[in-house]
């Protein structure tokens, strides 16, 4: 909230995530910007994500500097999520003139052996 009190909204993604992690590090809250998540297949490594910060080494936290968030960018949060194996994420818009954020939780459950 500080980010946007401070800068507001019509800046580049880029601008606010910056400013984020000068907030991060004056809070000492830890993070790692710009973190690369691999998605594998069958033990192979087929592609990778890049969520703007990791925190906590728990919570991915993905940036927007759009008019308003869909379920787009919501569902890429959740992959991040699924790719990572972690179970909550923050996604966070300065794109809009009030500040947009949404709590995103994934929680895979294995599926239930067959009766058979």
């Amino acid at each position: 909230m500080a980010v946007h009190a401070e800068l507001g909204h019509g800046f580049l993604e880029v601008v606010y995530q910056t400013a984020l992690e000068k907030e991060f590090q004056n809070r000492q809250i830890p993070y790692e910007r710009e973190k690369r998540l691999p998605v594998y297949y069958s033990g192979e490594t087929i592609a990778e994500y890049q969520a703007d910060f990791l925190c906590f080494n728990e919570v991915i936290v993905e940036l927007k500097a759009l008019q308003n968030i869909s379920s787009n960018e919501e569902a890429q949060v959740i992959n991040y999520l699924k790719a990572s194996g972690l179970h909550r994420g923050l996604l966070i818009n300065f794109g809009a003139q009030s500040l947009q954020h949404k709590r995103l939780v994934f929680n895979l459950r294995k599926s239930a052996k067959s009766a058979d």
